[in-house]
């Protein structure tokens, strides 16, 4: 956990931001912890493709309840806990796109910034 916290810490963001977006749930711990240093508006984008045990529960990434805030000209970060596929982070831009700029944070896998790229992570926050 001190180590997570740690790169949380110390990642340096080469962007300027109007809004981070959490996709939920996973992205929620992550950009509460980025808002602490960012304290930007939070809002949340309920978009689904695996169940409790990590294990696909659709066949692509679903969203599960409308786009309630207004992202259009804005600077997003985007934030998920992992990028595996890449497949729900891509569907997050494709309803996004009229934001002026997406940039992606995942605490692990492959974005624009990422805390760490390890095949097998454990969340300290999941119990």
């Amino acid at each position: 956990m001190i180590e997570v916290m740690d790169r949380f810490r110390s990642i340096e963001f080469h962007d300027e931001f109007d809004m981070i977006v959490a996709i939920a749930n996973g992205g929620i711990t992550p950009a509460a912890i980025i808002n602490q240093r960012l304290q930007k508006e939070l809002q949340l984008l309920k978009i689904n493709l695996r169940d409790e045990n990590q294990c696909p529960k659709y066949e692509r990434p679903q969203l599960i309840a409308p786009i309630d805030f207004d992202f259009k000209g804005k600077r997003i970060l985007l934030v998920d806990d992992r990028i595996k596929t890449g497949s729900t982070i891509q569907l997050a831009k494709e309803l996004m796109h009229e934001a002026k700029y997406i940039k992606t944070f995942a605490v692990n896998g492959n974005a624009d910034y990422a805390l760490f790229d390890e095949s097998c992570f454990r969340f300290p926050w999941i119990i």
